[in-house]
């Protein structure tokens, strides 16, 4: 004997009328503890990183932790680690730039061999002719010796007969040294005698080395170097 359609649905009714309602609390504990899963397991990842003392990759495992499970016992537990790789990680990728603002290069010049370290300014500076580049160059060859020197782009120095520039390591006292510009149309440069000086004074900088040099337009100029992270290897017949 055969049901009708309308007591099988009354039946189905009833019967889902008995089901209990889900209970929130279970529910929340449930999904907290998955949530807790998913941070403990990024948080291994970010231990064994930080273990290699690989920062930028616990710094990225340790981000996506702080965004995503915010509020877990893992993301809790990591967090002092977590401060530290980002602060390094941040001083690595720091070092990586200044490191790479350094240019070193080994040519024949002349009957020699030629070395030499060159950095650009932080800035362009307005020598007379608009903000162009100023390049600060050591330079090391078996025939015309070693010499440090800017170079302009634009403009020109006024130092034809010798002058004074004042270079400045970092937030220290103002330091003069005899500087001079060669009388050829060659290159717009300006040689700093002391250039041993110059070098020591470039690696001792913790951050910056600026020169105040005078030019042709009137008055002097400043060109700020970050030569923080010199490699004085690449030229090593200087001091």
């Amino acid at each position: 004997m055969s049901m009708k359609p309308s007591l099988v649905l009354a039946a189905a009714l009833a019967l889902a009328a008995c089901t209990p309602a889900p209970d929130p609390a279970e529910q929340a504990a449930a999904q907290a503890a998955t949530n807790e899963q998913a941070a403990e397991s990024m948080a291994k990842q970010f231990e064994a990183e930080f273990a290699k003392s690989n920062w930028g990759l616990a710094r990225a495992h340790g981000d996506v932790l702080m965004a995503q499970h915010a509020g877990t016992q893992a993301a809790a537990r990591i967090k002092p680690q977590y401060e530290e790789a980002k602060a390094k990680a941040e001083a690595d990728r720091e070092q990586r730039r200044l490191a790479s603002l350094w240019m070193y290069q080994t040519e024949r010049a002349g009957n020699g061999e030629q070395l030499s370290a060159a950095i650009y300014a932080k800035e362009p500076v307005d020598t007379g002719a608009g903000a162009k580049p100023v390049r600060l160059i050591f330079r090391d060859h078996p025939e015309w010796g070693d010499s440090s020197y800017l170079t302009l782009e634009g403009g020109d120095f006024n130092c034809y007969g010798g002058c004074k520039v004042k270079v400045t390591l970092d937030d220290g006292t103002p330091r003069s040294m005899a500087a001079s510009r060669p009388d050829t149309d060659e290159a717009i440069a300006m040689f700093i005698e002391d250039e041993k000086a110059l070098w020591k004074m470039a690696q001792q900088a913790e951050k910056t080395l600026a020169v105040e040099f005078p030019v042709k337009a009137g008055g002097t100029r400043t060109a700020v170097f970050e030569v923080g992270e010199l490699q004085p290897q690449k030229l090593p017949g200087w001091p």
